[in-house]
């Protein structure tokens, strides 16, 4: 596999949904993963929020996509119903040592971030050649 995804707390995260029920997994961004010849793109769901707040950062084979929505009330003005995140997101995934890590590029547009991950030329599928030894087929 390419890529997988990589949660720190996920062994945290378990034992508290077994124990007080399910975590708010509203502040994982949500992400695609779409595999093609030369690269793997990655498409990550982060509606309204500010390109300057992303950040997108790539150590030690893991590429860390965090951005935040900050509070979008004026003086005066207090929220009755609250179901919009607000807050900080975090995604990390590991990347595979067959993919370009310097070659990484992102762009917003749309509320969607769409991040390119170079795959090295080592890794793209190659048909192999088989021959047959004619020797070997007539003994």
């Amino acid at each position: 596999m390419v890529l997988t995804t990589f949660d720190p707390f996920a062994d945290f995260d378990r034992l508290t949904r077994r124990a007080f029920g399910p975590a708010d997994s509203r502040r994982l961004a949500r992400m695609d993963a779409v595999r093609r010849e030369n690269e793997v793109e990655l498409r990550f769901d982060l509606p309204g929020i500010d390109p300057e707040s992303i950040d997108v950062t790539v150590d030690h084979g893991v590429l860390t996509v965090s951005a935040s929505r900050s509070e979008e009330y004026a003086e005066g003005e207090k929220p009755f119903i609250r179901e919009r995140v607000m807050g900080s997101y975090a995604r990390r995934v590991r990347l595979s040592d067959t993919v370009d890590a310097d070659k990484i590029e992102a762009n917003y547009s749309d509320g969607v971030l769409t991040v390119h991950v170079p795959v090295l030329e080592q890794a793209k599928p190659r048909k192999i050649e088989v021959r047959s030894d004619a020797k070997a087929i007539a003994a």
